[in-house]
């Protein structure tokens, strides 16, 4: 198995095709166009097999405040594994070049796990954030409550995770923030 990695740029018209349709699958139709948009512009890892698209991940940067810093943040998007392959370690594989990127480039790692994906990361030493979370939006900070233990963070290489004891507020994007 094969793990590919590159920027959305390199990705290509009809690759990304495949990747939406990946998604789409695998999200049930609860994709949103808005989602699509969160998953660009960072960097994509996948697996393709004589089927297409196998299983796909993206890290892209999104920005936190914490404690009056603000810090670069590897955000996680769009992770799926294509029905027939689940459950062979397709998503793990994905992970792991994510999680390279992270530690290469991001003070740590975010994402917003459903009950379905929450295995995967919690087995791969990934943390539920157990502080507040905020969002700087238009109208200044939000609280995210119902996104409150559903966020999962994983420190990059040799760096500490933020201190729940502070808020962790992340900047504003159109669709589901988080």
């Amino acid at each position: 198995m094969t793990v590919r990695i590159a920027p959305t740029h390199e990705l290509g018209s009809a690759r990304l095709r495949s990747v939406r349709d990946l998604l789409d699958a695998a999200f049930e139709g609860d994709f949103s166009d808005e989602d699509w948009d969160h998953t660009l512009g960072g960097v994509h890892a996948w697996i393709e097999d004589e089927r297409g698209i196998a299983a796909h991940g993206a890290v892209v940067l999104r920005r936190a405040l914490h404690r009056g810093r603000s810090r670069r943040v590897g955000y996680v998007e769009g992770v799926a594994v294509r029905g027939d392959r689940r459950r062979r370690g397709l998503g793990g594989a994905v992970m792991a070049e994510l999680e390279r990127v992270i530690d290469g480039t991001y003070a740590f790692g975010a994402l917003s796990a459903s009950d379905a994906g929450a295995a995967l990361y919690r087995a791969r030493g990934w943390r539920v954030w157990e502080g507040r979370l905020d969002v700087l939006g238009p109208a200044g900070i939000v609280r995210l409550a119902a996104e409150e233990g559903s966020v999962f963070l994983r420190p990059a290489a040799g760096l500490a995770l933020p201190d729940p004891a502070a808020p962790l507020v992340f900047d504003w994007r159109d669709g589901d923030v988080m």
